[in-house]
């Protein structure tokens, strides 16, 4: 498999914080804590700042900065984020949202020449994760089993599909939009409903979400399978680490195919009833189920933080517990409201 050329080193003072930027850092708080006591064990204090169109966003009153940007659709955005990293000296940046990653990857070089390492994988890798389509046509060329994915107009052209049939957006995220179809009738209502539509194959099954952690030289050196027991609102709040190794292997083979990823990417996948294993979806940024992951010993923050202080981590590829149940429960925040002008 081709290898991502390696990303330039960034200078870490020998002390004082190391300051991690979480963008669009919503409701990430265990993620956030998780970087924090990372730190701890690496002898080092983190400070951590986090960025959203919002104050109500849960992790920006967990953070020990917060900094409002406007939406990332604004054209702002990336040169808003850009001014926020140099003036705070900000030393390394972890985007959590799938609609600002081709954004900042785009831009990934002048993170770069601030002294920030952005932990996003190559625009290339990106733009094919994040198109639904172009993710189906890299998977069939690198013979991985992946469902059959058609755009709505393609469909047309098939006189018989096969349903039940999965609508989504092309580019689409955390399961909105999402719809299974019994028939014609309901394809054709919920493909006018949804933005860009493409059908596919629809897969019965165990599904999983596969944390992999790729080095700052692209390597893959942790592969973690989670079993999803249950999903409320498109994330798992239910979930199970199963050291599967032929699931193992598909994930690693997935992220070499790509060769470009860095840091953790999340891969959900089909374990159907004859023991097929189909990739559906890849997403190059940390999942939100990831937190099982690092309980479990994969412990993605640390190992980060690490080779980011140039002490590259021995990592097994199968270095973590095997069949930890997560069960997630609702834990509030409470602040100030603020003033209306």
């Amino acid at each position: 498999m081709p290898r991502a050329p390696s990303l330039p080193p960034v200078s870490i003072p020998a002390r004082g914080p190391i300051r991690v930027l979480f963008s669009c850092v919503g409701r990430r708080v265990e993620l956030v804590r998780a970087f924090r006591a990372a730190g701890k064990r690496l002898g080092r204090r983190v400070e951590t700042w986090g960025t959203d169109r919002t104050w109500l966003a849960p992790a920006m009153h967990q953070v020990d900065q917060a900094a409002l940007l406007p939406n990332v659709t604004n054209r702002s955005y990336s040169a808003r984020l850009l001014d926020l990293v140099e003036k705070r000296r900000i030393h390394l940046l972890v985007p959590l949202i799938d609609s600002e990653l081709l954004l900042l990857a785009r831009v990934r070089d002048r993170f770069l020449a601030l002294g920030c390492l952005p932990l996003i994988s190559s625009p290339r890798v990106v733009g094919i994760c994040r198109d639904k389509l172009l993710s189906y046509m890299h998977l069939k060329k690198h013979d991985v089993d992946t469902p059959k994915t058609l755009t709505f107009s393609d469909l047309r052209r098939w006189r018989r599909p096969r349903f039940p049939l999965y609508v989504k957006p092309r580019a689409g995220s955390a399961a909105r939009g999402h719809y299974l179809c019994e028939d014609r009738k309901e394809l054709n209502f919920y493909a006018q409903r949804v933005p860009d539509p493409i059908i596919q194959e629809y897969v019965r099954g165990d599904e999983y979400s596969l944390d992999i952690y790729a080095g700052f030289d692209g390597r893959v050196r942790c592969v973690v399978p989670r079993l999803r027991l249950e999903v409320r609102g498109g994330e798992v709040s239910k979930g199970r680490t199963v050291k599967d190794r032929s699931i193992m292997a598909v994930g690693r083979r997935v992220v070499e195919s790509l060769a470009g990823c860095i840091g953790v990417i999340t891969i959900q996948c089909i374990r159907t009833p004859d023991r097929r294993i189909r990739v559906i979806e890849i997403n190059p940024r940390f999942g939100g189920g990831n937190p099982l992951s690092i309980r479990a010993g994969a412990d993605f923050p640390y190992w980060i933080l690490r080779a980011l202080c140039g002490r590259e981590p021995a990592i097994r590829l199968d270095g973590f517990r095997d069949r930890l149940d997560m069960l997630r429960y609702d834990e509030s925040v409470f602040c100030p409201a603020p003033r209306r002008r």
